[in-house]
């Protein structure tokens, strides 16, 4: 390992169906979120409806007490990209509200992140979240033959460089990420083309992949309580993610309900579950 390099954790096949068991309770407590999230609901109930979820599994949360951070999600609203806290803001008609969350079981861990539109959208608002989310599948559809990481960012910026309509921007500040026995490892996995391979692609390598578009410029900053990362110009933004696991077999969408299937079917990428 060169000095400076951070060391890639490569799971066993048994290790990947821990991260599964924790994938499985974060996709129902996403689920139960987003359906909490309705106009006049405040974003610390959706909060507590996630971690109810969590709670009746025995799992905890990787967000909550990280580095501080004071929730079990991350609720950010609008203009909003992503760490935005849970608060007493009542959600409004069209909100573009990011439900993040993890979870942990047995000490592995999951990621996954959605984007929810609030009554009637904005025609511009969802296609935003409509792009990104499918950004996300392009981006897992290309790990599935991938060789080097920097493959998924230059799948991703392909697709949403080329999509018809005004211009989408994809952030550079805030990418995904390698996930294990620790929420945040290497590698960084980019979401957009830079020319650099990146890590070359094994099995047991398993990956947080985000990507997060707006609708206006590209420059962020956070607010004075330290998390909160918001477009500049006041642009809305979308975050899709999912943790996905490589092994001999293919690949494996730890946090989709069905690992993938419908998510990988239009681009003919079949996941490949692995056996207890």
């Amino acid at each position: 390992m060169a000095l400076g390099q951070r060391k890639i954790e490569y799971k066993t096949n048994g290790q990947i169906l821990k991260m599964r068991a924790a994938g499985l309770v974060l996709a129902e407590a996403l689920d139960e979120a987003v359906a909490a999230a309705q106009i006049g609901v405040t974003t610390a109930h959706i909060d507590s409806v996630f971690a109810a979820v969590l709670e009746r599994h025995g799992a905890i949360s990787n967000f909550k007490g990280y580095h501080g951070f004071p929730a079990t999600i991350c609720a950010s609203v609008n203009e909003e990209v992503v760490h935005g806290f849970p608060s007493d803001y009542v959600l409004k008609d069209g909100d573009v509200l990011k439900i993040d969350g993890g979870a942990v079981i047995e000490g592995w861990h999951a990621d996954s992140a959605r984007t929810v539109i609030l009554g009637t959208a904005a025609p511009e608002d969802q296609r935003l979240s409509d792009v990104t989310q499918e950004a996300m599948w392009r981006g897992i559809a290309a790990l599935a033959e991938a060789r080097f990481v920097g493959q998924i960012g230059d799948a991703i910026d392909d697709y949403v460089s080329g999509v018809p309509g005004a211009p989408l921007g994809i952030l550079e500040d805030y990418v995904g990420h390698g996930i294990g026995t620790e929420m945040h490892m290497a590698p960084d996995v980019l979401n957009y083309r830079t020319g650099h391979r990146g890590a070359r692609v094994k099995p047991g390598m398993c990956l947080a992949i985000e990507p997060m578009l707006v609708r206006g410029g590209l420059e962020t900053k956070v607010l004075a309580d330290d998390w909160t990362v918001v477009t500049v110009d006041g642009a809305r933004a979308s975050q899709w993610e999912h943790t996905v696991a490589v092994h001999m077999g293919g690949i494996w969408v730890l946090t989709a309900h069905d690992g993938g299937v419908a998510g990988l079917a239009p681009f003919g990428v079949v996941p490949s579950p692995l056996q207890a």
